[in-house]
C-alpha cells in the first residue's frame, strides 16, 4: 500500500483556480465512491475548503488519482498541473499534521481546519472509502494537532479573517453601530463573522439563507431578522455591509443586482465580503463605483499582516510534528511486514500441528508418554531450526558473517569470539 496526498491551496493557486476544483459537501460522498470505483484507489478522503482542495488516498498508482480530479471537474490536466503539489508517503503524513495544526493555513494557527479534517473523515466513513491506513493517519493527525495547540502558543491571539473583516469595516465607516449588516449563508464562517460584527452592535443584522429555519436560528441568536435568498433583490439595498459565504456553485449576487441596489441607495457606498469558494459575488461587482469588494484571499492577506511571527511557537510545533511523523512512519513500515510475519507464524503453526498429531497417534498406540514428549520436543526443534541452519551452512563466504550476525540478533544469542 502507498499513502499519497495531492491538491492545491492558497499558496500554490489563485482563487480563480481554486474555485474550479471545489468539491461541494452534498457531492462529496458521490465523488469519493467515483474515485475508488473508477481508479486503482483503495481508500480516499477529500478536504475541500475555501483555501484548499486536497485528496488523501491509498493507491499504487498516484498519477491515476491526480488525473481523476481533473476529469471529475471536466478540466484538462494542463489547467491545474502548474498549481498541484504531490506528496508521497512521509511527506503526505507531515503535510497532514502541519495543516491540521494550523501551520499551513492562510492565517497561522487558525482552528477551523481541524474541524474540516474531522468532517472529511466522517464523509469518507459514510462513503465507505476510509480504511485502516487513512483512519490511522487521521486519528494520529487529530492527536498531533491537539498536542501542538496544548503544548505551544501557536493559536495565541490568532487574527482571523472574520476579525480582519471587522477591522476593514471600521476603517471604511466611522462607526459600525450606524451600519446595517447582511449575512448570506448559515455555515461556520458566517456564524464566526457574525459573532465579531455583533460585538460592535450594528444598527441592524439580517441573515439570508436558502432555508428560512437556519436563518431564523442565527437571527434568534444574534437578535437579527431572517430572510430567504429570494428576498435579496428587494432587501439588498437596505444594507451597508454584506458578508456572504454559501456553498452555491454559481454566484448569487450579480453586477446587475448590485447596480440596482446602489441606485436605490443613491450611491451610498457598500462594503462586501465574499468568503465563498467558488465566489458568491460576480468579480465585475468589484469594479463598480461605491462598492468595496474583498475576497477570501484579500482578507487572508490582511489577517497575516496583523499576526506576530511567533517563531518560537512555530519551531516548537515543528519539533512535535517531526517526532510524530517518525513514529507514524515506523508503524507504517511495520505494516509492510505483516504478510511476512503472518507467513512465518503460519509455517510455525503447521510444524506444531503436524508434530502434535504424530504425538497423539503414538500415545494412542500406547507408547511411553515420556518418550513421546521427548520425540515431540526434538521434532519441533529440528523443524523450526532447519531453515536458518540450512541457510547458514550453505551461505556464500561473503554473506556468511552478515547472516551469522542477523541470526544472532533474531535468536538473541551471543556469538563466540
Amino acid at each position: 500500500m502507498q499513502l499519497f496526498a495531492f491538491g492545491i491551496n492558497h499558496q500554490t493557486a489563485p482563487l480563480t483556480v481554486r474555485e474550479q476544483v471545489v468539491f461541494h459537501a452534498e457531492n462529496l460522498v458521490e465523488a469519493l465512491r467515483d474515485l475508488v470505483d473508477r481508479r486503482p484507489v483503495k481508500e480516499a478522503a477529500i478536504i475541500s475548503t475555501c483555501n484548499r482542495t486536497e485528496i488523501y488516498c491509498n493507491t499504487e498508482e498516484p498519477p491515476s488519482a491526480v488525473d481523476w480530479m481533473a476529469d471529475y471537474h471536466r478540466l484538462k490536466s494542463t489547467q491545474i498541473e502548474p498549481y498541484l503539489y504531490r506528496l508521497p508517503q512521509e511527506r503526505a503524513v507531515k503535510h497532514a499534521f502541519r495543516v491540521a495544526s494550523g501551520l499551513d493555513s492562510m492565517v497561522l494557527g487558525e482552528p477551523q481546519i481541524l474541524g474540516q479534517f474531522k468532517q472529511a473523515v466522517r464523509t469518507a466513513q459514510a462513503a465507505g472509502t476510509l480504511g485502516l491506513l487513512l483512519n490511522k493517519l487521521f486519528q494520529r493527525t487529530f492527536s498531533v494537532a491537539k498536542s501542538v495547540r496544548s503544548e505551544t502558543d501557536i493559536g495565541a491571539a490568532t487574527v482571523s479573517m472574520a476579525s480582519a473583516a471587522v477591522s476593514l469595516a471600521r476603517h471604511i465607516y466611522p462607526s459600525i453601530e450606524q451600519q446595517s449588516v447582511l449575512f448570506i449563508g448559515a455555515g461556520e464562517m458566517i456564524e464566526l463573522t457574525a459573532t465579531h460584527f455583533a460585538a460592535h452592535h450594528p444598527r441592524g443584522i439580517t441573515f439570508a439563507n436558502r432555508t428560512a429555519e437556519r436563518a431564523g436560528q442565527l437571527a434568534d441568536r444574534f437578535r437579527g431578522r431572517p430572510i430567504t435568498l429570494n428576498d435579496l433583490s428587494a432587501r439588498l439595498a437596505a444594507h451597508d455591509i454584506v458578508v456572504t459565504c454559501t456553498a452555491s456553485p454559481r454566484p448569487i449576487i450579480g453586477k446587475g443586482l448590485v447596480e440596482s441596489a446602489l441606485r436605490a441607495r443613491k450611491h451610498r457606498p457598500m462594503l462586501m465580503f465574499d468568503l465563498a469558494v467558488p465566489r458568491d459575488i460576480e468579480g465585475e461587482v468589484g469594479a463598480l463605483d461605491d462598492v468595496f469588494l474583498y475576497t477570501v484571499d484579500d482578507l487572508g492577506n490582511i489577517a497575516r499582516e496583523g499576526i506576530d511571527t511567533r517563531q518560537n511557537a512555530v519551531s516548537q510545533a515543528e519539533v512535535i510534528i517531526e517526532n510524530q511523523v517518525a513514529d507514524f512512519m515506523h508503524w507504517f513500515g511495520n505494516r509492510e511486514l505483516v504478510p511476512t510475519i503472518r507467513a512465518l507464524r503460519d509455517s510455525g503453526e503447521r510444524a506444531r500441528r503436524h508434530a502434535f498429531e504424530r504425538a497423539l497417534r503414538r500415545l494412542a498406540r500406547g507408547d511411553d508418554p515420556k518418550l513421546v514428549l521427548e520425540h515431540l520436543s526434538h521434532s519441533l526443534t529440528s523443524k523450526l531450526l532447519h531453515a536458518p541452519t540450512h541457510a547458514l551452512s550453505h551461505a556464500r563466504e561473503d554473506d556468511r558473517d552478515e547472516l551469522g550476525r542477523l541470526l544472532s540478533r533474531l535468536y538473541q544469542i551471543t556469538r563466540p569470539e
